[in-house]
Formats: structure tokens, C-alpha cells, sequence
């Protein structure tokens, strides 16, 4: 097997190097339990969910740790708007976000760390990097010098590919800080009025941002450890903090072997964002979509390119879904069929459909191999289920005892693949309601009306339709994408 992934910090693709054969030691950064976790989050999540499931499915074991950063600004700032503590607004989206992990088929994480569960492991490393002279106390707060630490390494600013004056541009300087340098970052903060603290030698304060990531992956994986995963914008300033935190303490470089990022999402070509209303949670994507269409449209995407989310493409996936129950369910049925004679005609449909599955599953595997393409991967997977789909419409004689063979492979190779992608195959292979699809239909029927009457400016009946769906428990959402309808929770 020769598995290759893009690795940021070399800007190439090399082969996976492991500390030991066939174990991957993997930290991906979690997420800061302030709000209701979104479909941005999703796709992140799910592109390690493949990486790991894959490297399983060829037989590796993957020790996968993703944090939960359940003290932050973020999370303190939303404790205030609620009136309540900053632990339970952390404890309260933690039990949302892994409920919609669960919902979503992500397997869950070897381990799954918290920050404030690692206190003392945080402060004994902010005072090793002072004492090695790569931190400096300022006023309750401890700040990380990056100056010092470069003119040692000669490293910073290398994963995310900035000049010095770049990342002066980009660093970011609240004015109550006292920084000797504009690039330097805080590795731990002097706490404010009211504010959640914990007693250091620097006095009452809690961690910075960076510090936390950098101890609990050096303490789950050592030094240095396989592969770091993360979305794109966390390249800087986090990741690229973290390299140099981690390597000033451990002197360990590089202190990651790859690193492994996962591209932005947009909804309608704009970054997601509550005031421009295009905000969606993964909790109303799941309702209205459900996990194995978003898992599709995620991965017809390759995993570093940018995604641009709708409801559109949303439908699409669940369209191609359609195509791959129908493809199984006609297998399933042409199975079952009494078997049919040998003839010339059937050879040579075994044979066929023999070297397709064969060759579409060589490919498959090699694009996966190839960055971990699911996009070309699919490709192989839909190519199977035309074959499917065409024997269905074009052969009626029942299939003979080798084309059986052929048949079963073709069912077991699709319904495998789709697994080691993280399809829910058990939900491929139910039969679709008739009541369900049509009620859909119907639903989606409504709008399409509603909508014709709104632009006609009928809107009594407009607004008439809508009351009458919200009596049935059909809420309409008017979106700048269009109308949403979804079940009323």
C-alpha cells in the first residue's frame, strides 16, 4: 500500500510515514462548545472520519485524539448573553455537537480530551518554556517569543508560507496587551472581572488558545507524532503557533510528520454568518437531508478543495442516493430470480460485468491512495451502479448460475466501498417508503407553489399555505437561497 497525502508543510504529496508500521497517531482540532455546531464543522469532521476509516478498512489502527477547547473568549461571551456559567455553556453544546456526531455516522474519537481537564499539564508547560527562554510573563499574562524561538529553529511562519511582515499583518493585538513583539501570542491570559480563572505562578488566569492543543497532542502522542488535521483556516495562526510551542518544548522538529487540511465550505459563495442568514446548523441539514446525502456531497468534493453549499446541491446528492438504492434493489431482485440458463449471451455479460467490478475497485482503490480522492473514488462507485441500474432496464431473462457470481459480486464490492466511505449501507439497502417519497414530493410541490403566489403578489393564499403547514408541523423558512421547509422540532 502506498498511501500518499498532501502534506501542508512540504506542499507536496509523499508517501504516509509513520513512528511505527501501520499505526497512525492522529490529532485533529476539535471544537470551541459555544453554538450549535454547523455543516462547516461537518466537513472537516467527516474527511478524517474517511482517512481513518480507509487506513482501518487496509487493516492500520488509528489513534484519533480531537479536543474539546471548552474554555475560550467565545464561550465566556455566550455564558453572559444566557446568564448562565461558561461550563454550562460548554457542557450544554458538547452534549448537542456529539449528539450530532452520532447523527451524522462519525466514528467517535480514540480520545477526546478537554482543556480544563488539563490545567496543570498547560501551566507546567508555559513555565518549561519560560525557563528554556521562549516566554515571557508581562503583567499576569505569559506571552510565547517568537523571535527567540526563530532565530533557534528558523521555522515560523514555514506552514503557512508568510513573510514576517505578513504574519505582523495578520497577528492580532488587543490593546490591553503588552507584547514585545507584535507577532508574539499569548500563552496564557491574565484573568478579567468575572471571568472563569485558574491559580498560576503568574496569578489568576487561564490558558491561551494555541498552548492547549500543543500539550494534550504531545501528551496522547508523543513526540513527534504522525499527522495533524484541521481546517484550512486554522494554518494560521494556530497550527503554525502550535508547531513552535511544541518544538520549543520537546526540541522535537518537525514535531509533526504531515500535516493534513481540510478546505473552507461557503453557503451561496459567501463564508457562513448569521447576519447574512446563511447560517446552517448540521442539526437542520440532518432533518432536512440526512447523513448519507450530506456524507455524499461532502465527499463528491475532493477533501482540499473549497465546497459551496446549497440546497441545491443538497438535492443532488439525495437524487444520486436514489440511484444507488435503486441499483441495489435491482441486484437484490434480479438474485432472487430463478436461475436461468448458460447461453453465449449471458457469458459474455458475466465476463463484463466481472472485469468492470474488478477494474472499477482497482481504481477506486488507487484514487483513495492518491490524497485520499473520494471525489474520483465515487466516480468508480457510480460507475458500478450504472452497470446496475442498465442491467435492470436492458436484461429480462433471469440471470444464469455464473452470472449469479457476477451479480453478487457486483452487490457486495458496492455495498462494501460505500462502507469504507461511511455510508449508512443498512439505510442504502432499506426499500423507500412509498409514503415517505411522496410526502416529500408533496411538500416540496407546496413551495414551489407558495413561491409562484408570492411573485405574483397573491399573498393571502400565500401566507395560507404556510399557516396550514405549520399547523401540520411544517415550518417554511425564506432564506436568501430560497424556502426551506422543514419538521417543527
Amino acid at each position: 500500500m502506498n498511501f500518499r497525502l498532501y502534506n501542508t508543510r512540504t506542499r507536496q504529496k509523499e508517501t504516509l510515514q509513520t513512528r511505527e508500521p501501520n499505526v497512525l497517531h492522529m490529532y485533529v482540532c476539535g471544537l470551541t462548545p459555544y453554538d450549535s455546531m454547523h455543516i462547516g464543522h461537518a466537513r472537516a469532521f467527516i474527511v478524517y472520519d474517511v482517512l481513518r476509516r480507509y487506513l482501518e478498512h487496509r487493516g492500520w489502527r488509528v489513534i484519533h485524539v480531537q479536543n474539546w477547547t471548552d474554555i475560550d473568549d467565545k464561550i465566556i461571551q455566550r455564558a453572559n448573553e444566557l446568564g448562565i456559567s461558561a461550563k454550562e455553556v460548554a457542557e450544554k453544546f458538547i452534549a448537542e455537537a456529539e449528539e450530532d456526531c452520532r447523527d451524522l455516522g462519525l466514528l467517535r474519537p480514540t480520545i477526546m480530551p478537554r482543556v480544563t481537564e488539563h490545567i496543570p499539564d498547560i501551566i507546567k508547560a508555559v513555565q518549561t518554556l519560560i525557563d528554556k527562554g521562549y516566554a515571557y510573563a508581562r503583567g499576569g499574562d505569559v506571552y510565547f517569543d517568537v523571535s527567540r524561538y526563530d532565530s533557534e529553529f528558523h521555522d515560523y511562519g514555514l506552514l503557512s508560507g508568510q513573510t514576517r511582515d505578513e504574519l505582523i499583518a495578520g497577528a492580532r493585538v488587543a490593546p490591553d496587551e503588552d507584547k514585545d513583539d507584535p507577532v508574539d501570542f499569548a500563552l496564557w491570559k491574565a484573568a478579567k472581572m468575572n471571568e472563569p480563572f485558574w491559580e498560576s505562578p503568574w496569578g489568576r488566569g487561564r490558558p491561551g488558545w494555541h498552548i492547549e492543543c500543543s500539550v494534550m497532542s504531545l501528551k496522547y502522542l508523543g513526540a513527534p507524532f504522525d499527522l495533524h488535521g484541521g481546517a484550512t483556516d486554522l494554518v494560521f495562526p494556530h497550527h503554525e503557533n502550535e508547531i513552535a510551542q511544541s518544538q520549543a518544548l520537546t526540541g522535537v522538529k518537525p514535531i509533526v510528520t504531515c500535516w493534513m487540511h481540510a478546505g473552507v465550505l461557503t453557503v451561496g459563495g459567501e463564508k457562513m454568518s448569521k447576519s447574512l442568514g446563511n447560517f446552517v446548523t448540521l442539526r437542520d441539514a440532518l432533518k432536512r437531508h440526512g447523513k448519507n446525502a450530506l456524507r455524499l456531497l461532502y465527499l463528491s468534493t475532493h477533501y482540499r478543495s473549497p465546497l459551496d453549499y446549497s440546497e441545491e446541491r443538497a438535492e443532488g446528492a439525495k437524487a444520486a442516493l436514489k440511484r444507488i438504492k435503486t441499483a441495489l434493489e435491482t441486484l437484490k431482485q434480479r438474485l432472487a430470480m430463478p436461475t436461468g440458463e448458460e447461453t453465449e449471451a449471458s457469458k459474455a455479460r458475466t465476463d463484463e460485468l466481472i472485469q468492470l467490478v474488478d477494474e472499477s475497485t482497482r481504481l477506486f482503490y488507487e484514487a483513495m491512495d492518491d490524497d485520499l480522492n473520494t471525489a474520483e473514488a465515487l466516480g468508480y462507485i457510480f460507475r458500478m451502479v450504472g452497470a446496475a441500474l442498465t442491467m435492470g432496464v436492458t436484461v429480462k431473462e433471469p440471470p444464469s448460475a455464473s452470472e449469479k457470481v457476477a451479480l453478487r459480486l457486483l452487490y457486495e464490492r458496492l455495498t462494501n466501498l460505500l462502507g469504507v466511505l461511511g455510508f449508512d449501507v443498512a439505510e442504502l439497502e432499506a426499500p423507500e417508503r412509498l409514503e415517505d417519497a411522496l410526502s416529500e414530493q408533496l411538500l416540496n410541490l407546496l413551495v414551489e407553489v407558495r413561491g409562484q403566489l408570492r411573485h405574483r403578489r397573491i399573498f393571502d393564499l400565500a401566507d395560507l399555505i404556510r399557516s396550514k403547514l405549520s399547523e401540520l408541523g411544517i415550518l417554511l423558512e425564506d432564506t436568501p437561497q430560497g424556502t426551506r421547509w422543514r419538521r417543527a422540532d
